[in-house]
């Protein structure tokens, strides 16, 4: 048996159902999409959701980064079930109705607000050769509200049952005053809350919601492309991931118990950890390339497993162990998709 416990691990996010397929670059080109970018969808990809069906061979998978993540966390940690909390806003539909059925079968303690005025959301992951580029359309997953769900008592119990709480960046852009509420407990009550940078357009345009919820990030973990942007938009005058790092690190916190850690991946090259004046790098495990399948929840997999071992109460360095064994499992599959067992020791 884990350390871990029912509900010690809370996650809220934006669910969506993933639209796999292997596409050209005249698709991309066509849709003005970059190979490994994320964007939300604008009226001009309107139309890419109903192309990449029916010109493609398409995978539907459960998605949204802060789902798959909770589920690999889940997968990892394997006994006991429902040792992850998902909170998240779907539609009254079909897309909705597979979500409902991914999340129980992949053991995960699953609490959607259901609403009809929107479909439950999607994201179009465009792959080409070992890139993904992916085009989220929220719909439903925008329309989470904190009074409707959050804060009703039966659902805020499971929050406070949490030692660990994740939130992917994604969730600024839709409901800031949930990931406060929750960011505000796990502060007070000296819980680990963990956040995503997640992509760079939210480290550009959602910046401020971002410097809002950061005094109280005590994991905060991102990409190499990620981490420039930020550093950008915070002035930081460096590209060097290690540099960013050390000065996200030491941005103001709120709970002084808990020293940050920043965790910054980098694809194939070494994941860099900072946590107080000390940056440790960490190389990550060797892939021939012809086995990668789609880098698509690569991130959200080395996520779950750092997550699996902080729930675990497990040292950093084995969290990150982890973290780089689920996202080596995950890319040589499609979508955020894995095997019945983890072999991880």
């Amino acid at each position: 048996m884990s350390a871990a416990s029912p509900n010690s691990l809370f996650g809220m996010g934006n669910p969506l159902l993933d639209i796999c397929a292997v596409v050209d670059k005249d698709f991309l080109d066509k849709y003005s999409l970059k190979p490994n970018d994320q964007i939300l969808a604008e009226d001009k990809h309107k139309e890419l959701f109903e192309e990449i069906v029916k010109k493609f061979k398409v995978e539907y998978h459960a998605g949204g980064a802060t789902q798959n993540s909770v589920k690999i966390a889940q997968w990892m940690i394997q006994e006991p079930h429902k040792v992850g909390t998902f909170f998240g806003c779907i539609g009254k539909d079909k897309f909705g109705e597979i979500l409902k059925t991914k999340a129980a079968e992949a053991h995960v303690d699953a609490h959607y607000y259901e609403q009809d005025e929107e479909p439950t959301g999607s994201c179009a992951a465009c792959i080409t050769g070992d890139n993904r580029s992916l085009v989220a359309n929220l719909a439903a997953a925008n329309c989470y509200k904190k009074e409707k769900h959050l804060d009703l008592e039966e659902n805020w119990k499971l929050v406070e049952k949490a030692k660990v709480c994740y939130i992917a960046g994604f969730f600024l852009t839709v409901s800031l005053e949930s990931m406060l509420k929750v960011a505000k407990h796990a502060s007070e009550n000296n819980k680990l809350f963990c956040l995503n940078l997640s992509a760079p357009f939210i480290c550009q345009f959602f910046k401020d919601n971002l410097m809002q919820v950061m005094p109280y990030v005590d994991v905060l973990f991102g990409n190499e492309t990620e981490a420039v942007a930020f550093a950008k938009e915070q002035d930081f005058e460096t590209e060097d991931t290690q540099e960013i790092a050390r000065k996200a690190q030491a941005l103001p916190k709120v709970n002084s118990k808990r020293q940050r850690v920043v965790v910054l991946t980098q694809g194939k090259d070494d994941t860099v950890m900072a946590i107080s004046d000390k940056v440790e790098t960490f190389p990550v495990l060797t892939i021939d390339p012809k086995d990668i399948v789609d880098t698509n929840g690569a991130g959200d997999a080395f996520v779950g497993g750092f997550l699996s071992g902080l729930v675990q109460e497990k040292p950093l360095s084995e969290c990150v162990k982890a973290a780089h064994y689920a996202a080596n499992v995950i890319i040589r599959r499609a979508g955020c998709t894995f095997p019945e067992k983890p072999d991880f020791k």
